[in-house]
């Protein structure tokens, strides 16, 4: 039976994916197909680049334990200038190539056809407006342009157009999972929590409304179609930009790795 995992978008809530990829490896299962959008594409590619949920997890782990050294290396990734608060730009607007080159670990490779296994990173075109499935040539081109967040991550430019976030068109691409049997989703779009008070931040409420707006794409597109196997990690106590809280998302959302197993339980033994 072919198995289809699709990773969703949702910042540093992603990281609990690594929970159901290390849920998947200790039933001895490998996806024949992942697809990915934003964050769920940069792990995605990771683990179809033949990483482990685990060797995912120490990287992440290991990576975000020194705060200095990742502002460091995201200086070197940033794009804008300082001066670019008096004009239209903005100096906090990041490289989102440069920023995976710095990033990844050193065993996911340069081109899609290099991977372990079939993967495919979900952008958007913004001028056609349209999602666009990136799926052979440059990955770190395909999964900087899935996770280009507008005002954050630079545009990516590649092929005659130019590509956001995949997801602001598909934050939960199970549906880009063809030719399987078998489809999982890992949702971590969340969102802000219902019991908050008071105005947000600015910033908070820039990302509060992305995460509203995708959860309303995903509900709409559960209403005509659903993976056979659907995870809701529970992560609304962590905000996107939380990846210095790697270790507390993970264990927010080790229960996961259980519902996956038994999720694949009765989804396969309907199939039988």
């Amino acid at each position: 039976m072919k198995i289809g995992l699709a990773l969703g978008a949702g910042g540093a809530r992603g990281f609990a994916h690594i929970i159901a990829l290390e849920a998947l490896d200790e039933l001895g299962l490998k996806p024949s197909l992942v697809t990915g959008t934003s964050m769920g594409a940069i792990i995605g590619a990771c683990y179809a680049a033949g990483l482990s949920g685990r060797d995912i997890r120490r990287h992440a782990l290991d990576l975000f334990r020194d705060r200095a050294k990742v502002m460091a290396v995201l200086l070197q990734a940033r794009v804008g200038k300082f001066s670019d608060l008096f004009s239209r730009g903005n100096p906090a607007l990041l490289d989102g190539e440069k920023v995976l080159d710095l990033f990844w670990p050193d065993q996911v490779p340069d081109r899609f056809d290099e991977l372990v296994l079939p993967f495919r990173a979900v952008a958007t075109d913004f001028y056609q407006r349209q999602m666009r499935v990136f799926q052979e040539g440059a990955l770190v081109t395909g999964v900087a342009a899935s996770m280009a967040i507008p005002g954050l991550v630079r545009p990516v430019a590649a092929s005659g157009s130019v590509y956001i976030d995949g997801a602001v068109v598909n934050p939960l691409p199970f549906d880009c999972l063809e030719g399987v049997d078998l489809r999982i989703g890992i949702e971590v779009t969340g969102g802000p929590r219902a019991d908050t008070i008071g105005s947000p931040e600015p910033f908070e409420a820039l990302f509060g409304s992305s995460q509203i707006m995708m959860g309303a794409i995903v509900r709409e597109k559960l209403k005509s179609a659903q993976p056979d196997v659907l995870i809701f990690p529970p992560v609304d106590d962590f905000a996107v930009l939380d990846f210095f809280r790697v270790k507390e998302i993970l264990d927010a959302s080790a229960g996961i790795g259980e519902e996956l197993k038994r999720g694949l339980d009765k989804a396969l033994s309907a199939s039988r």
